[in-house]
């Protein structure tokens, strides 16, 4: 049956939401004293979804479209044997990374569209691979998310190993949001725990419980499109998409459900509300939301020396206002917003690389460095 809504409980969704509300409602302010600019690096990029670095200083591009890039002393190189790539709505090539002794193993891990397996249509797949010159070789499919469909929304997907050496990655809900993220019998709108080689953890929080998917490692997810590690506590974060306002900062928890559709700061595109609670018992509250929504992808956490006044900051791309946001945190709450590089584009992602220095990928220009003026 779908569920109406009288007037009196869409003023009294409205009320709970703005007494609720105050992180978001924290101002975003503009710079002042900026002490940073941005260098393009790779130029002449159209949706540089991924990127992450190898041993020599030189970068691996993932293009959305489908093409492995690597740039190194200047040069864009294209790698064969990538995998097909499933082209569809937000679709596409997705994210890569390294393993962290990637100078011993050789390991690359990618998510990506991929339309193998049951149904028509296709859904988020990880995988691992070595680079050999121009070639990826050794590829091992590690994990395809169920069902197919035909839906163009809410892939993810970001890559992240912890201290530990277990690898994370997202999915989105895939566009079915009041079936997927709330059941872990089914695949999409989690965050999943691999070992480095595919394998499922034995710790992991639904090993032995009927049906349930169990590389799951916690569950009531969107579309989470940023993810890092936080340098000074180890925890997995994530970001992800809200619907019309309810974008999230979530710290990833073992077996924790994070509420999604179930509970919402956002509404529907439309106006509309989808739920009549923002809280429930047995579902977690963000660290931060947005309202309204910036739409974010990417996130790096700042521990670098090159940048003394961002350190233990969250840098996160605004792909609506195409802008990167600055976070200051304290306590795991924000009390101060700033938006750094006004109309630099679509920010797909943010990194910070092994040399210290903060990478930025913008959509329809490339990928840019923050360096000192």
């Amino acid at each position: 049956m779908q569920k109406t809504y009288s007037l009196f409980s869409i003023i009294l969704i409205t009320c709970v939401a703005c007494a609720q509300q105050t992180q978001s409602e924290i101002n975003i302010e503009e710079p002042t004293n900026l002490k940073y600019t941005t260098e393009l690096v790779v130029p002449d990029l159209t949706i540089p979804w991924g990127m992450t670095f190898l041993p020599d200083g030189s970068m691996l591009i993932t293009e959305k479209s489908g093409e492995l890039i690597h740039f190194k002393d200047g040069t864009k190189t294209n790698i064969d044997g990538v995998p097909d790539i499933y082209q569809r709505g937000q679709g596409g090539f997705l994210d890569i990374k390294t393993h962290p002794d990637y100078e011993n193993n050789g390991w690359i891990y990618i998510t990506y569209s991929s339309a193998e397996g049951e149904g028509d249509g296709g859904n988020t797949a990880l995988a691992r691979a070595k680079l050999s010159g121009n070639t990826l070789i050794d590829f091992e499919p590690l994990y395809k998310a169920e069902l197919n469909t035909k839906k163009g929304q809410h892939w993810g997907s970001r890559i992240e190993f912890d201290d530990a050496g277990y690898l994370y990655f997202s999915i989105g809900d895939r566009g079915n949001r009041d079936v997927n993220p709330q059941d872990i019998t089914r695949d999409c709108g989690k965050i999943y725990r691999l070992n480095d080689d595919g394998s499922i953890p034995e710790s992991n929080p639904f090993v032995g419980t009927k049906n349930a998917k169990t590389a799951i490692y916690s569950y009531g997810h969107r579309n989470p499109q940023g993810m890092a590690k936080n340098p000074f506590t180890g925890a997995i974060w994530v970001n992800e998409h809200g619907p019309k306002g309810g974008d999230e900062i979530n710290i990833i928890q073992k077996g924790k459900n994070f509420g999604w559709p179930v509970i919402s700061y956002g509404i529907n595109y439309n106006g509309t509300p989808f739920t009549d609670i923002t809280e429930k018992e047995g579902m977690e509250q963000p660290l931060f939301y947005w309202v309204p929504s910036i739409a974010p992808s990417g996130m790096a956490i700042v521990s670098s020396e090159k940048y003394p006044n961002w350190k233990g900051n969250v840098l996160v791309g605004s792909l609506k206002f195409q802008y990167l946001e600055r976070l200051i945190i304290e306590n795991e709450k924000v009390i101060k917003r700033e938006k750094l590089f006004e109309d630099i584009g679509r920010v797909r992602n943010v990194v910070q690389a092994p040399d210290g220095y903060i990478y930025i990928a913008i959509e329809g220009k490339g990928i840019y460095k923050i360096v000192s003026k």
